[in-house]
């Protein structure tokens, strides 16, 4: 075991002796330091290790096999030179500095780790109106590249479906950023005619064009110093496509009508539901500003594809939207299974339309699948085959069996065994539904309301 004296009690003393303390190979005889209320001298009297406003006292100490010398006085290392003991070792000068930067270091690292772990936290929280994480792996994942992304100023591309929430994403990068407090100016890409969205994005000049009365700066000059985030970048014209990469090159944008160029500092972020390798393919996205997007890429998996998170997702919007209509609505048992098995083609937001429509008209504080007509209007849906299917095959029978049985058995369940309304619900008839039953070994429910 090394035993240690620290002669220095300020920050790098300190910080010597909050490491070592923890250190069961190291010992530490003592720490001095000429003012008597140095923060090193507090904690190790604190953690019962003895004290000195006189040098001497403690490395004279023949057991002592180290002595890290932190005040980089060069009077004190020559006073610690002819006192020590033969057989023990200095540290000071430039390897006691190396050594406070190295903590210094490791301290700045755990900070960012808590900071990082704070922040992680804080998006998975759920707060109303922020991006959900919910349970699914994928989106897990996704909620650890935010928080990785967001402490770069690298651009970033965002791809998914329309719906599933590619906004939010940005908003989130932005909030967990260095430019927080900095404008985010969001541009819709598909809002305007190609030469409105290029005075959109650039700005113009008075009397550039037909209605433009006044200067005008544009998004970029709006968003200087903070965040542009371009959404649905996939439906800009090619012409705007060029003047765009120009802009992200150069960090210059032009107004429509000048000749005039200003500089602009933003970190852009993009978003868009198409496939921009088609595009680039078919010649109508350019591949050099493709590139340039896409430095960083999220991709935001459809609602069907987390279908765990559906029903975190149904109690979120339905808290938000009975509170908003002074409600006290819930979603029954059957609506909930509906909506997990709907296939949501418009993602998130259609999820959140449904909710909401069904709080503000249901007449009962119970919404039931009657008050979901997109559900109740989808087919039964069908569980898609893996992607890969395993090497030593598959029993397509036993399948199709299992699948038939469980919406046989629970179509009994939901209607308390009568078979004839279980037909019903399954879009089958009374006789194909006994047919069913034999064939799979069920013994269950009776023909009340059933006889032909």
């Amino acid at each position: 075991m090394t035993k240690v004296v620290i002669v220095g009690a300020g920050k790098g003393g300190r910080a010597l002796l909050e490491m070592f303390s923890g250190d069961p190979t190291v010992t530490i005889i003592g720490v001095a330091d000429v003012n008597p209320w140095a923060p090193g001298l507090e904690l190790a009297r604190r953690l019962n290790v003895a004290v000195s406003t006189d040098l001497r006292e403690l490395v004279v100490d023949p057991r002592v096999d180290l002595i890290i010398d932190v005040t980089g006085n060069a009077q004190v290392q020559e006073a610690i030179e002819r006192l020590k003991p033969p057989g023990t070792e200095v540290m000071g000068g430039a390897s006691a500095k190396f050594m406070w930067d190295l903590l210094a270091e490791r301290q700045r690292s755990e900070e960012l780790e808590d900071r990082y772990s704070l922040m992680l936290r804080e998006l998975q929280a759920k707060d109303e109106g922020e991006f959900i994480i919910g349970q699914n792996p994928k989106m897990r994942e996704l909620a650890e590249q935010v928080i990785r992304v967001a402490q770069t100023p690298t651009t970033v591309l965002i791809r998914g479906e329309s719906g599933t929430g590619k906004e939010l994403v940005a908003r989130a990068i932005h909030r967990y950023s260095n430019l927080r407090d900095k404008p985010l100016v969001t541009v819709n890409c598909t809002a305007l005619t190609p030469t409105l969205m290029e005075s959109e994005l650039f700005g113009h000049k008075r009397g550039s064009f037909t209605g433009a009365v006044a200067d005008t700066i544009g998004m970029f000059q709006e968003a200087n110093g903070g965040t542009l985030f371009l959404d649905e970048i996939g439906e800009l014209s090619l012409a705007l496509q060029v003047k765009l990469l120009r802009a992200l090159q150069e960090r210059k944008v032009k107004q429509v009508g000048s000749t005039d160029e200003f500089e602009v500092d933003v970190r852009v972020i993009a978003a868009t539901n198409r496939d921009l390798e088609a595009e680039v393919a078919r010649g109508a996205f350019r591949p050099d500003l493709y590139y340039r997007l896409n430095v960083i890429e999220l991709r935001l998996p459809p609602l069907r594809h987390r279908r765990e998170d559906i029903p975190l997702l149904a109690e979120h919007f339905l808290r938000r939207f009975s509170a908003e209509h002074r409600r006290t609505s819930r979603l029954s048992t059957e609506a909930m299974r509906r909506l997990e098995s709907y296939e949501f083609p418009g993602n998130v937001r259609e999820l959140e339309n449904i909710i909401e429509r069904a709080v503000a008209l249901s007449s009962s504080s119970l919404i039931g699948v009657s008050d979901l007509p997109e559900v109740k209007a989808q087919k039964i849906m069908t569980t898609p085959p893996p992607a890969v299917l395993p090497a030593e095959g598959v029993d397509l029978d036993q399948i199709v069996s299992d699948y038939e049985r469980t919406w046989v058995l629970r179509a009994l369940e939901q209607t308390g065994g009568v078979r004839k309304r279980a037909a019903t619900l399954l879009g089958i008839s009374f006789r194909s539904l006994r047919y069913r039953l034999e064939k799979l070994g069920i013994d269950k429910g009776d023909d009340d309301e059933g006889t032909e």
